[in-house]
């Protein structure tokens, strides 16, 4: 999977499969968690520690156009943008 972002251990990355991934989403990895976001911040499967999840959120917040523009590019086959990671 790409990834598209990295901040306080936290690995982004984003794929796209039409039959299996309809929902607009990420993964969101640290420290042997995983979990598939959507793009206001929902986990759709997988766990993350609190913390993590507070993160991933805030990180959403501030660039859930640039993620949707990322999936627009996945499902076109088109290469992703990387997106700053939260500072």
């Amino acid at each position: 999977m790409p990834r598209i972002s990295f901040f306080y251990g936290i690995v982004i990355t984003m794929y796209w499969r039409e039959r299996e991934h309809p929902v607009a989403h990420f993964h969101a990895s640290y420290a042997g968690d995983e979990a598939s976001v959507d793009l206001d911040g929902n986990i759709l499967g997988g766990s993350l520690p609190p913390r993590a999840l507070r993160l991933v959120r805030e990180w959403v917040r501030l660039h859930r156009d640039e993620l949707l523009a990322n999936w627009e590019r996945a499902r076109d086959y088109q290469p992703l943008a990387e997106i700053d990671p939260l500072s």
